[in-house]
Order: C-alpha cells, then sequence, then structure tokens
C-alpha cells in the first residue's frame, strides 16, 4: 500500500532533487559565510563589510537554488551520492552560466 502512496505523490517523484538541492544549499550557506568573512576580512575588515557580502551571497544560492529546482528537478531521477550533492553545489554557484547555456540550445 504504500508503494501505490509514493507512486502518486509528486514529492516522493521530487526526493532526489529535494535531497540534494537541500544539502548543496546548507553547504552553500556555510561557503557564504566562509567567503564573507575572507573577502570582507581583505576589503576593509569591518563587520558590516563582511555581513553584506554574506548576505549578497546567500541571496544569490537561495535565488539560484530555486531557478535549479524549477528547472531541473524533474529529470533529477538518479540516487543521492556524494557526487550528486557537490553537483549540485557547484550548481548553486554557476548557475546564470547553466541557464545561459540552456538558453543558448534553445535558440
Amino acid at each position: 500500500m504504500t508503494t501505490r502512496f509514493h507512486g502518486n505523490d509528486p514529492l516522493w517523484k521530487l526526493r532526489h532533487a529535494l535531497a540534494g538541492v537541500g544539502l548543496a544549499l546548507l553547504l552553500a550557506v556555510f561557503a557564504a559565510a566562509l567567503a564573507g568573512r575572507v573577502l570582507g576580512d581583505a576589503l576593509g575588515d569591518s563587520y558590516s563589510v563582511r555581513l553584506t557580502i554574506y548576505l549578497a551571497l546567500l541571496t544569490y544560492v537561495v535565488v539560484g537554488a530555486g531557478v535549479l529546482f524549477a528547472t531541473v528537478a524533474r529529470h533529477e531521477t538518479r540516487p543521492l551520492s556524494v557526487g550528486r550533492v557537490a553537483t549540485w553545489f557547484a550548481s548553486l554557484w554557476v548557475w546564470p552560466l547553466l541557464l545561459a547555456a540552456r538558453a543558448g540550445r534553445r535558440g
């Protein structure tokens, strides 16, 4: 009976993509914090500079997660692995390039 339920549940079909983008986003939050600290220290060594950089990077990856999930998730069927999470993580940082390449293939 649970197998039948999972087959009709749209979130169950997206479970690999949800888990992948969720874990990648969690890692990206830490990476954005580290980058904010390093870049902030290099650019002015003030809390407000570090915070501004962190918030800009965080906004960038959260928007990227939404865009990637909306465009790629329905095609993601491979089971979750370290490699898949690494791919999602890298994609969160280069998502505008991925979208531009995809648009170039269509046109």
